[in-house]
């Protein structure tokens, strides 16, 4: 049974500082959503509300996973995880000094993905050969492309419902990037996930989007209910593609 999120009238801070005001967000079963915006508008901050890191200041945030409503804003991160809610967060943050397959292993952190540790490793292996192939290799000292690769492996070694990208883009070469596009997209067809990415490369993650947000000083400027109307819209025109 496909999973969905919503967020609603969502707030948030550190601080004095105010980063979300409002947002209203949702990804329907089996879509790809992207929030698209440039560096500092909040795109961070959202994902790390859904996953219980930063707490909204007011607002709620939903996820049906198998039928069933669960308010994420009262759940511990932990919590959140153990739904099957993935993060594949910006600048991918692995454990440099632990190999490839160390990685994979902690993110069969919840008691569904570690009974079927095997099983999701070969899906890992198989999804990504290059991983197989350096399997005993230390994270740190991978290639970019290669170092997403694996944080994207290690998200699906948790057997998620719901998988949340940030900033998949970051510090990869333009081709690279295109590859890691095209794999978010294969992996949520072939796995029936729901895609919620944050990304500021608009010509990528148009690719991939079955719709999309803009948000822009930390407050939702356009919905676009499909990749056509992200397309044609004037504020992307005038963020994005310098038109």
């Amino acid at each position: 049974m496909a999973s969905s999120i919503t967020i609603e009238k969502v707030d948030a801070a550190y601080g004095a500082v105010r980063v979300l005001e409002e947002v209203t967000v949702d990804a329907r079963p089996g879509e790809t959503v992207v929030l698209l915006g440039t560096n500092g508008n909040g795109k961070s901050t959202l994902m790390k509300c859904i996953m219980g890191i930063v707490r909204p200041r007011s607002g709620r945030i939903t996820a049906d996973i198998d039928g069933v409503r669960h308010d994420l804003t009262s759940l511990t991160t932990e919590q959140i995880v153990d739904l099957g809610i993935a993060l594949v967060p910006e600048g991918r943050r692995l454990f440099p000094k632990l190999t490839v397959e160390e990685n994979l292993a902690l993110g069969a952190f919840r008691p569904t993905a570690r009974a079927q540790i095997r099983q999701n490793l070969d899906a890992c292996f198989e999804t990504f050969p290059r991983l197989a192939e350096r399997r005993k290799q230390l994270a740190g000292s991978m290639s970019g492309g290669e170092q997403q690769m694996l944080a994207l492996g290690r998200a699906l070694m948790l057997a998620p419902k719901i998988l949340l990208v940030d900033e998949p883009s970051v510090g990869l070469a333009p081709i690279l990037v295109s590859r890691t596009i095209d794999k978010i997209k294969e992996l949520k067809e072939k796995l029936s996930l729901t895609v919620l990415m944050a990304e500021q490369n608009f010509n990528q993650a148009i690719r991939i989007a079955d719709r999309g947000y803009v948000i822009v000083h930390g407050k939702i400027a356009f919905a676009g209910n499909s990749a056509d109307e992200l397309n044609n819209n004037d504020l992307i025109r005038k963020f994005y593609l310098g038109l």
